[in-house]
């Protein structure tokens, strides 16, 4: 894995403010290393519990099916805003500012 990448994953997520959301590819993307929102999973999946975990989402808002319960938890905590159990990324989505 490419550690400088992993790095700069970690860094955005932790940036991420209370009751705000970013999607894997929105976070790809931004950081416009050659890297697709896989890899930014796969970087989550693996290092992710150092970090707001529960901010970052698919891009319809939701989080995979054995995260959903603690995350849920967190954005009610958070208040972030949720439409159908899942993040509502119209109203949630941070643009990086």
């Amino acid at each position: 894995m490419d550690r400088e990448f992993v790095e700069r994953v970690l860094d955005l997520v932790e940036r991420i403010p209370l009751g705000r959301a970013v999607s894997y590819g929105a976070i790809a993307e931004h950081l416009a290393a050659g890297y697709g929102p896989r890899y930014v999973g796969r970087v989550m999946a693996m290092e992710g519990q150092v970090v707001p975990w529960w901010r970052v989402v698919r891009a319809d808002g939701a989080m995979a099916p054995p995260l959903m319960p603690e995350a849920q938890l967190h954005w009610l905590e958070e208040s972030t805003p949720v439409r159908n159990g899942r993040v509502d990324m119209k109203n949630a989505a941070w643009d990086f500012a």
